[in-house]
């Protein structure tokens, strides 16, 4: 409630600076001298424009005697002039307001002899508004419901294992096809050793046993000579 009304207060002051920036200013054209024949001439009317800031949307206010002056409105080659004969806007009643828009704007007086005698004003007005811009609109701020953060992974979880290679499930079998032994098995003759005499023929035995008497005798023969 109290930030309500905080703000209603603010806004009211926003609006009371802006009203105040823009509002239009009446200016009374040669203050106590009035719309009048200046006594010093020209410079009167020129020294009390260039006191003054004009803004598009401000009041000129021109009081005279009516019957004896009025004003109109000319362009700047009529002004220098003093050429009445086809005004922009005339005002023969006193007082006449005339609002201003921005740029140059020339006043004379159309009576005899008045504005080359020194009744005559230029202005040059800045601005490009001429009324004040309605207050700004402020609605005070909605709470919008705070954001929902998504939770943050803990920096302390550790990094997953590895995983290991995952061993073969298929295994080769053994052969079970062995290679059965030949029917027919061929024996291995051995080798004789190397110092072994083989034994003799059985023709060696029987010339052996022919021998063996004949030897016999013959020693006897021997050893009978020698006796």
């Amino acid at each position: 409630m109290a930030r309500n009304l905080n703000m209603a207060v603010f806004a009211a002051l926003v609006a009371a600076l802006v009203i105040s920036s823009v509002s239009a200013v009446t200016h009374q054209v040669g203050d106590g001298l009035g719309w009048n024949i200046p006594p010093g001439g020209a410079v009167a009317y020129s020294t009390w424009s260039s006191n003054n800031t004009f803004k598009a949307g401000d009041i000129l206010v021109f009081t005279f005697a009516s019957g004896q002056h009025d004003v109109a409105e000319v362009t700047k080659e009529a002004f220098d002039a003093c050429n009445a004969t086809a005004p922009i806007s005339l005002k023969t009643d006193s007082p006449a307001n005339l609002t201003l828009t921005s740029g140059e704007h020339y006043y004379i007086c159309t009576f005899g002899g008045h504005c080359s005698a020194g009744q005559k004003l230029a202005v040059n007005v800045t601005g490009t508004t001429s009324s004040p811009s309605p207050a700004p609109s402020i609605s005070p701020p909605t709470s919008s419901p705070a954001p929902v953060l998504a939770p943050e992974p803990s920096s302390s979880a550790s990094p997953p294992a590895p995983s290991a290679p995952t061993p073969s499930t298929t295994a080769t079998p053994p052969s079970t096809s062995a290679t059965p032994p030949s029917g027919t098995t061929t024996p291995s003759t051995p080798a004789p050793a190397g110092d072994v005499t083989p034994p003799p023929s059985p023709n060696a035995a029987t010339s052996l046993g022919v021998a063996g008497p004949s030897a016999t005798f013959l020693s006897i023969a021997v050893a009978l000579f020698m006796f």
